[in-house]
């Protein structure tokens, strides 16, 4: 795990003592709340429905025992006792006083966190798998470039006030779970023929109200060629993105309207004037910050194998644990486990208090002090002996969060939505409660298998209810709440935008129209291994439409 310099330190709290200093201005009347604006956001503070809201920065979704120690301690001092993890792999707190956000991001700095570029028209948190560095099928660990690229866009100069808000998203593997293809600048680390590393670069991916899948602009890019490369696509976008309409400002509709030639011509000529500058990465400082993601020191423990054996015959639910919530390692004796932060009926991506302290005492003791935040909004221990699991899983179920749903339909991705958001339509949080409660049964999940609901509650899409195998947006029209399904997306590496099936549902309605999803899902598949992407790829919508709005689909 990255470990701050000197300069990390001084530039955090130098930056904490700026904000502590426009709070103050603010309180007390001198400046205005448009005046205000920019420099709140500038530090991760946002006006929300009811209060400000508060969104700490985790780098590519890390984090120690002794950092989620503090997140439980500012939500039990802070806040009302619990926080909310987003898509981003941050964390969100809804109720902060603004008058105790500087002591807040006071003690962050204490265990070297901050809020720096959780928004704003700048780079914000660049993500990453959250099984890096764990996974049996990583190529390599994608968390030490991440940190690069952290280190190099923290107010950069040229680009702290960008045409829009900018994603970039990293994976070391086939399996892309960090959804690059749906981010600004998506990288896929790789070997080409030769065993060196490099990158494959996607351009221009996004949701929001214009969808679009990332374009592939460089098969292979040469690892020292990172910041080169980043920087000459910046540069591009920064002069050629809109600055005249919002919804037209991100480099998605730059890519579009320029066309993938044109622009993969404007990135290859700026970056065949930076390519042998000072911006090109020597290797020796790649693998300095390689050493800080070093795996831990893992001793044998073959002893695990045989006790998994009998605890998974004689108990069902911890079977089910294991089998939904537990995922391979690259070292036999060990696994990674998917705490889920979606229990039945639930709201997504909430853990209290004593839950944070609770993980981070797991962490601490049987996990080797490493705790990941996913881009699903559950949290992951990367590195448990085999042997422990059952331990773990005991430990959970103490706490509430040993809910064996990992990939199954009550693993639920939620915005925020109308109860707390002020962009929001429609309310996003109680709609997923309640399909949470009606699937929920532990034997109809597992007989549904593997199908991803997203809900955003307005089109911005924080839900990424385009890329869900079934999404829904909630929408307003003539005052009233309606949600609108899509089927068929996939946030993968086989990305693919959801299509909009037809007219909305009321608040009423969506619950039951889902199930309709489900079950006409579980009719048309050819067999039990058939997963409802699959199956949809397969069909299509009409089946679909037709049990959502009878003989009126076809019209539609």
């Amino acid at each position: 795990m990255y470990r701050y310099d000197e300069f990390d330190h001084a530039f955090v709290k130098a930056r904490v003592a700026e904000l502590a200093d426009q709070v103050e201005r603010r309180l007390a009347g001198e400046i205005t709340e448009d005046q205000f604006k920019p420099l709140r956001l500038m530090n991760g503070v946002y006006l929300q429905l009811h209060a400000y809201m508060l969104r700490i920065a985790i780098p590519y979704g890390t984090l120690s025992s002794r950092q989620m120690r503090m997140l439980a301690h500012i939500a039990r001092r802070y806040d009302k006792g619990y926080g909310h993890f987003t898509t981003r792999q941050n964390i969100q707190f809804n109720w902060p006083a603004l008058s105790d956000i500087p002591a807040i991001l006071d003690e962050l700095a204490s265990v070297e966190m901050h809020a720096i570029q959780t928004s704003g028209n700048c780079i914000r948190n660049v993500t990453a798998d959250h099984f890096a560095g764990a996974a049996a099928d990583e190529v390599a660990d994608p968390r030490p470039y991440a940190e690069i690229l952290r280190q190099w866009s923290s107010v950069h100069p040229e680009f702290s006030f960008l045409p829009r808000k900018f994603k970039i998203a990293v994976t070391g593997a086939d399996r892309d779970r960090a959804a690059i293809q749906v981010h600004d600048i998506g990288l896929h680390l790789k070997k080409n023929g030769k065993g060196e590393l490099g990158f494959a670069v996607y351009v221009g991916g996004g949701q929001g109200r214009t969808p679009m899948v990332a374009k592939k602009i460089r098969d292979f890019l040469p690892e020292e060629d990172l910041l080169s490369y980043t920087t000459a696509i910046m540069r591009v976008y920064n002069l050629n993105g809109r600055r005249d309409n919002k919804y037209k400002a991100r480099i998605k509709i730059l890519v579009h309207e320029t066309g993938v030639g044109e622009l993969t011509r404007q990135v290859e000529a700026e970056f065949e004037a930076l390519k042998d500058g000072e911006l090109k990465l020597p290797e020796t400082d790649i693998r300095a910050i390689e050493r800080y993601f070093a795996p831990p020191d893992l001793p044998e423990r073959p002893e695990g194998w045989a006790e998994l054996a009998a605890s998974r015959k004689d108990d069902a639910a911890f079977a089910a644990w294991l089998r939904r919530n537990v995922n391979d390692h690259w070292h036999p004796d060990y696994a990674s486990v998917t705490i889920s932060l979606k229990g039945i009926g639930e709201i997504p991506g909430d853990a209290s208090d004593a839950q944070m302290d609770a993980i981070a005492d797991l962490a601490q003791e049987l996990a080797f002090d490493e705790i990941r935040v996913s881009h699903e909004q559950n949290l992951i221990l990367p590195h448990v002996a085999r042997a422990d699991l059952r331990l773990v899983f005991e430990r959970l179920v103490e706490i509430g969060l040993a809910t064996a749903n990992a990939g199954l339909v009550t693993d639920i991705i939620a915005c925020p939505g109308l109860d707390y958001c002020a962009l929001a339509n429609a309310r996003s949080i109680p709609v997923a409660q309640e399909i949470s409660r009606r699937l929920g049964d532990q034997q109809r999940q597992e007989e549904i298998g593997d199908l991803k609901i997203k809900i955003s509650g307005c089109i911005n899409a924080c839900g990424h209810h385009h890329v869900g195998h079934i999404g829904i947006l909630g929408v307003e029209k003539k005052g009233t709440e309606l949600y609108q399904i899509t089927l068929g997306g996939s946030g993968d590496e086989n990305t693919t935008i959801g299509e909009i099936v037809g007219r909305g549902f009321a608040p009423d309605e969506i619950t039951d129209a889902i199930e309709t999803v489900v079950e006409t899902y579980l009719g048309l598949r050819q067999d039990s291994a058939e997963t409802f992407l699959s199956a949809y790829r397969r069909v299509g919508a009409l089946p679909f439409k037709e049990a959502l709005y009878g003989s009126s689909a076809t019209a539609a």
